[in-house]
């Protein structure tokens, strides 16, 4: 019998809500939507940490993202993955990832793959937000008054306020397309890779990782995705101003939401993208003859904000269901219908359920286990699942932020327990009734589900401790001592 291959598709910043087959009204997912009627969807997929760099140490090597410890960023050296188990098994293996730094060979994405694509060097640096803090890079006259205007809250409000429209006049006079302002590789720049790479194999069994950043800021899709999702009259000259506002420190939240409704459009045509892309790798894959004896993966890192609780992006100040809740399409050969498993299910689990789909051996460092039986029976475990970081690390390039304090959630189908371990408090959200998470329940409420969900937490806690694989934690500091001083030879890119 042929060897199955696998596909695994992660788009950046993808919300479960936005996604037609799981109930977005605006028609950004066409593609998925179809596939999803023959394939497994599970409804309350749920990241194991947020963002990037919490989230892929669950997905590519089954292991929470704290249990090397904090200090400890990407996969650690030697660290066995689905790429390295896949490889180990006679698989050809390739990775097309779409720019992320935090996917890089510096933090171990590459290891198991025999063709590796960050396109980093495809990557445009971050160019200035033209914000009040972009005046340190200012002429020397426009510091001073930058300086003398932070003597009163009006004028320091000021300035800033007339700085920004400055910035913004100065930036209308450049004519950018929206090809030129866009930061990261588009997706159908790496799905030729994909096709290409695709072409040149065998009769081999294989493993393709793509990772799309289309949805992630900042937001320039290409203007065919503007028209599709309704928004053609963004021009770049609007998408950029947009851009520029979204991402002011200086404003509130209520008057970013006059804007919201355009910055949505942004991220949806960036979905969208996406999502036509994937067509052009099935039709790629229908091409080569490979569709009907491949198993395809479609999910995502984490989600994103949009002032839900205030907030833009998705910084980890916070692990709210925009962030946590995420996509996951399973589309196995022969498959007959459409099955939606509405049970909780960690992403932790993917890589040693795809493995068991391959009949692979599953690396005994894999902290998950394989659902595949439960994936063919239609009904998944009730188990409470479990997402961390550490709280608020915005840069992890800065050691001290990866030492913050835990902030933990472990939710069921209906409950959400939210514990900061920095400020020793605990939040617990009935998501049936409150999905936005606006009103936690009392500390006296439900009792018996708090302790039940604590106790999964404590557990959690001490089978990292007691379990940690002291070899690879010491490999993943002992690279990480070495890049912090190969850094001081040169400029570190942030995400």
């Amino acid at each position: 019998m042929k060897k199955l291959s696998v596909v695994l598709v992660t788009v950046d910043c993808l919300r479960a809500d936005h996604v037609g087959f799981l109930g977005y009204s605006r028609p950004v997912t066409p593609v998925l939507d179809s596939l999803a009627k023959e394939s497994i969807v599970f409804s309350n997929a749920i990241v194991a940490g947020a963002p990037t760099y919490f989230s892929f140490p669950a997905t590519l090597a089954s292991r929470y993202p704290l249990s090397l410890g904090r200090d400890v960023l990407g996969i650690a050296p030697k660290e066995p993955t689905i790429a390295t188990a896949l490889r180990d098994s006679g698989y050809s293996t390739a990775a097309m990832l779409a720019g992320n730094p935090y996917l890089s060979a510096r933090f171990g994405y590459d290891q198991g793959f025999d063709t590796f694509r960050d396109f980093l060097d495809a990557v445009e640096p971050q160019e200035p937000q033209f914000s009040p803090a972009a005046a340190n890079g200012a002429s020397p006259l426009n510091r001073r008054i930058q300086a003398a205007s932070r003597g009163t809250a009006f004028t320091a409000s000021a300035y800033d306020e007339l700085y920004f429209w400055y910035c913004q006049w100065r930036a209308s006079r450049e004519n950018a397309s929206m090809d030129q302002l866009r930061r990261y590789p588009a997706a159908d720049v790496v799905v030729d890779q994909a096709r290409s790479w695709l072409s040149s194999l065998g009769d081999e069994p294989f493993f393709l990782w793509l990772h799309l950043m289309d949805p992630h800021h900042p937001y320039f899709p290409p203007e065919e995705a503007l028209a599709a999702v309704g928004a053609s009259q963004i021009t770049a000259r609007r998408a950029r101003f947009l851009n520029f506002f979204w991402n002011r420190g200086d404003v509130s939240p209520r008057r970013l939401q006059g804007y919201r409704d355009e910055v949505l459009s942004l991220y949806d045509a960036g979905v969208y993208w996406a999502d036509k892309q994937i067509a052009r790798l099935i039709q790629a894959l229908r091409h080569f003859q490979r569709w009907e004896n491949t198993v395809l993966a479609v999910t995502a890192d984490h989600g994103e904000e949009f002032l839900e609780h205030g907030a833009r992006y998705h910084s980890p100040n916070h692990l709210p269901e925009q962030l946590i809740h995420v996509p996951l399409l399973l589309r196995l050969p022969e498959a007959s219908g459409a099955r939606v498993l509405d049970g909780p299910f960690s992403l932790l689990h993917l890589a040693p359920t795809l493995l068991g789909l391959m009949d692979v051996p599953v690396p005994q460092t894999f902290q998950g286990r394989s659902y595949q039986k439960h994936i063919l029976s239609g009904e998944l475990p009730d188990d409470p699942v479990i997402s961390e970081c550490a709280d608020g690390c915005n840069n992890p390039f800065h050691v001290k932020e990866r030492l913050r304090p835990r902030l933990m959630t472990v939710r069921d189908r209906q409950y959400k327990l939210v514990l900061r371990f920095g400020e020793k408090k605990d939040d617990l959200y009935d998501l049936k009734n409150d999905p936005e998470e606006h009103l936690p329940l009392g500390a006296n409420a439900l009792p018996n589900i708090r302790a039940h969900l604590l106790q999964t937490a404590l557990a959690h806690l001490r089978t990292t401790r007691q379990n940690r694989n002291l070899d690879l934690a010491l490999h993943g500091r002992i690279r990480n001592l070495r890049q912090s001083f190969s850094s001081t030879l040169g400029p570190i890119r942030p995400h």
